[in-house]
C-alpha cells in the first residue's frame, strides 16, 4: 500500500441544535466526542481508499487526549477535519480538529486524536487485519 495521505479533510459538518446542550447550555462534550469519533472513521476511511487500501471495517480503539478548549453553542455550524498523524500494520490515528463558524472565521474549539484498527468481524469477535491486505 502507498503512503498514507497527510492532507487535512473535512469528514463531517454539523448544526449545533437544542437537544444537544448539557445543564450549562453549552454543547454536551458527550455529543462532540460521538461527531469526532465519526469524523475520524470517515478521515480514516477515506485515507486509505485514497491509498489503495481494500475496504474493511474500522472500529476505535483508542481516544487520546481530548481538549476541550471553547464551549460550543446550539447555532454553531461545526467543522470536523482530520488528518492521518500515524499508520501502523493493523491501526492508524487521526486527529481530529472541531472548529466552528464565528463571524466569518473558522474557531478552533476542540482537538483530540483517535486510533482506529481495521478488522475482520466474525462471530467469535473482532480480529485485526493488515490495513493493506
Amino acid at each position: 500500500m502507498d503512503a498514507v495521505s497527510e492532507a487535512a479533510y473535512l469528514a463531517l459538518k454539523a448544526l449545533m441544535m437544542p437537544r444537544d446542550t448539557n445543564a450549562h447550555g453549552t454543547i454536551f462534550g458527550g455529543v462532540i466526542l460521538s461527531y469526532m469519533d465519526q469524523a475520524g472513521a470517515i478521515g480514516a476511511r477515506h485515507a486509505l481508499m485514497s491509498a489503495g487500501a481494500p475496504e474493511k471495517p474500522l472500529v476505535s480503539v483508542a481516544i487520546d487526549r481530548i481538549e476541550f478548549l471553547k464551549p460550543i453553542y446550539v447555532g454553531d455550524v461545526v467543522s470536523f477535519v482530520t488528518n492521518v498523524i500515524r499508520t501502523g500494520k493493523t491501526s492508524l490515528s487521526v486527529q481530529v480538529v472541531v472548529s466552528a463558524d464565528r463571524d466569518g472565521d473558522s474557531v478552533e474549539m476542540t482537538r483530540g486524536t483517535i486510533t482506529y484498527v481495521t478488522v475482520h468481524l466474525g462471530a467469535e469477535g473482532h480480529a485485526p487485519v493488515p490495513l493493506d491486505a
